[in-house]
């Protein structure tokens, strides 16, 4: 793919090995600091959030809060819901 705008990305690191899938995100971080705008849908909501700047969480379809990524990486309950702490 030559130098995409705006990609989108549905569970990246889904089946992959855990090797495989830090290159994958490794690159995506290139494309992005490349200037890139992403749609990542991802399950690993560590992976996600750190690689994102800004962030969505759904429940059964409905986005049930969303900002920056700092800020949902400090919220105590997605915390305890999402990121295993």
């Amino acid at each position: 793919m030559s130098r995409p705008s705006f990609l989108i990305l549905d569970e990246p690191s889904l089946g992959l090995a855990p090797m495989i899938v830090r290159e994958i995100f490794r690159i995506i971080e290139q494309i992005r600091q490349g200037g890139a705008t992403i749609l990542l849908v991802e399950q690993n909501a560590n992976l996600a959030l750190a690689s994102a700047e800004y962030g969505y969480v759904l429940e059964m379809g409905s986005i049930v809060k969303h900002q920056e990524t700092r800020s949902l990486k400090s919220d105590p309950a997605i915390k305890e819901a999402y990121l295993g702490t």
